[in-house]
């Protein structure tokens, strides 16, 4: 077997496991791994950010399903990765951050940018690994893919010290393939039983969580919910698996991203099956409402997440998939009787009496307005990304979603900054599609110097900011403490002006203050994304002391704006 440059296997193994885009940072601790990318077709995007690099490569993982890379050289580029490992830890998001490291004679002797980035990254990884033997390196990076697809997907971390990358080894890709990654089927009997339970309530709910996207499940979900004339709630991470103008659609239930209609039919139930859900805090609100006399069947590909908040009335340990294709055919060999379509009208009432205003008409410019423009102006088929504070709590409560994996966000660690690289993965994961971020005026800011990478590039997406120049979710939670401190942002006239930070990066924008001005600004930033190929800003000045609705528990959301 022929002798080949170390880091030429490893890029065959990455091209191999289909990767055609990496984002990173070079630097010398790193760069035999890059001498060895030139020419194999991978298109690498040089960020402003190690972290930038991490979020870029989650929004392409999970628009595509593959892991995402991100590459870094040693010491801080190590460190400024952990936020986003963590974004991927708690969202299930399998990317593969390379990190390069001092020679392995000198770590022991606090060498230049030497760091134990191993220990550092291991609470917030599926698996952190320094290699310190070269011919181990193919191996490590086959098993680094199968660990991230494998089971909960997430992230891992390969640490490559200089003098590692530099050998030769033994090496054929011609004869080298994938690790084979094993599906989790539920046991037949979980099954039938699991079927015997919606067949007997009278009111039961599916709850989609992340699993259903994950899993590539929305197909088999929608058609069991149709053949049992079951409706379909979803958690803010199962957004977009269930088309929401389905009849069947049973809106979002949670004490802050919500529906008030999804809350009362929630509390009306009494049985939820719930499909790769989490059971996140702030979907339950109060664990007693939330569980109240209703029966829970729940179903997780990862052992460990059953009983990890309350213990179910059923545990299934399976692949949403798996687990719905399994139960729809064990459907098939029964003669289960038509069901009362009492509980689906039901459903209807409580969607058509408590609605939440969203044509408001004043100036400043409310909220929900915005999102009213954003599902009435873009089609299903445009790739949404948002991040944390009030606007996501808002996206969750107003804006539609009908298709999965069109709708990210990052919902366990919530990290500012994380639209603008987001958007960036996303868009070079899907070049033709229309990508549109949602951002606010705080977070925008974070990681804004990734702006220079989508112009660089020509990474072209438009950017929605709803600007209240506030830290509007924390100034919100200070309402209870009686205090608004340290939370106002705005200073001079109109504080940042963010349409010329977009200038300075060579990209363009455009101010909105009246809400009859925002349909036609997002038909020009449209247009102007297309023709520049660059990012386009809608900055949008809405209610500075506006608040979202929300609450401790299910039956206790208070609601800060008229129904009509």
């Amino acid at each position: 077997m022929a002798r080949v440059p170390a880091m030429q296997a490893v890029v065959d193994v990455l091209v191999d496991e289909g990767i055609d885009v990496a984002f990173g940072c070079p630097g010398a601790a790193i760069l035999p791994l890059y001498d060895a990318m030139q020419g194999r077709g991978i298109d690498h995007l040089v960020v402003r950010h190690e972290e930038g690099a991490t979020h870029m490569a989650d929004g392409w993982a999970r628009t595509t399903g593959n892991v995402g890379v991100a590459i870094g050289t040693s010491g801080p580029a190590g460190t400024n990765m952990i936020t986003g490992l963590y974004t991927a830890h708690a969202d299930s998001v399998p990317i593969l951050c390379i990190t390069g490291q001092a020679a392995t004679t000198k770590l022991h002797q606090e060498a230049f940018q030497a760091v134990d980035i191993v220990e550092i990254a291991r609470p917030v990884t599926k698996w952190a690994v320094q290699v310190k033997e070269a011919a181990q390196l193919p191996w490590i990076f086959r098993e680094a893919f199968r660990v991230a697809r494998s089971g909960r997907p997430g992230p891992v971390l390969i640490d490559l010290p200089i003098d590692v990358q530099k050998q030769t080894i033994e090496w054929d890709s011609s004869i080298d393939s994938a690790l084979p990654v094993s599906t989790v089927k539920p046991s037949p009997a979980r099954v039938e039983r699991a079927l015997d339970m919606l067949l007997a309530a009278e009111r039961p709910l599916i709850l989609a969580g992340g699993g259903v996207v994950l899993g590539e499940a929305s197909d088999p979900l929608r058609r069991l919910a149709e053949r049992l004339g079951v409706p379909v709630g979803v958690t803010l991470m199962g957004k977009g698996s269930f088309p929401e103008d389905h009849e069947l659609f049973a809106g979002m239930a949670g004490i802050q991203t919500s529906q008030r209609w999804a809350n009362a039919a929630f509390l009306e139930s009494d049985l939820v099956l719930a499909l790769g859900a989490r059971f996140g805090d702030r979907h339950t609100g109060e664990l007693s409402v939330y569980r109240g006399d209703r029966k829970f069947i729940h179903v997780d590909i990862e052992p460990t997440q059953l009983g990890k908040v309350f213990g179910p009335d059923l545990g299934v340990v399976s692949d949403t998939r798996e687990f719905l294709d399994a139960l729809l055919a064990a459907l098939d060999k029964r003669s289960a009787p038509a069901r009362d379509r009492a509980w689906v009208k039901r459903l209807g009432d409580l969607k058509a009496e408590l609605p939440r205003k969203e044509d408001f008409d004043c100036t400043p410019i409310k909220a929900p307005r915005v999102f009213k423009e954003l599902n009435e102006f873009y089609g299903p088929e445009t790739y949404f990304v948002t991040a944390i504070g009030l606007y996501q709590i808002w996206s969750g409560q107003f804006q539609r979603a009908h298709l999965p994996r069109h709708y990210q966000v990052c919902g366990q660690a919530g990290p500012l900054g994380w639209e603008i690289p987001a958007a960036i993965g996303v868009k070079k994961a899907r070049p033709d599609a229309e990508v549109v971020g949602v951002v606010g005026d705080y977070s925008f800011q974070f990681l804004v110097e990734e702006l220079a990478v989508a112009a660089q590039y020509d990474v072209g997406f438009v950017l929605v900011m709803l600007n209240n120049e506030y830290l509007g979710l924390i100034r919100q939670s200070e309402l209870p403490y009686e205090m608004n401190y340290q939370v106002d942002i705005h200073y001079d006239d109109r504080g940042t002006d963010n349409v010329k930070i977009m200038e300075a990066y060579g990209c363009s924008g455009t101010r909105v203050e009246d809400p009859g001005e925002i349909r036609s600004s997002l038909e020009w930033a449209r247009k102007e994304a297309e023709r520049t190929r660059r990012p386009v800003l809608v900055e949008i000045m809405i209610e500075r002391e506006g608040n979202a609705a929300m609450g401790a528990a299910l039956d206790a959301v208070r609601e800060f704006e008229a129904a009509d």
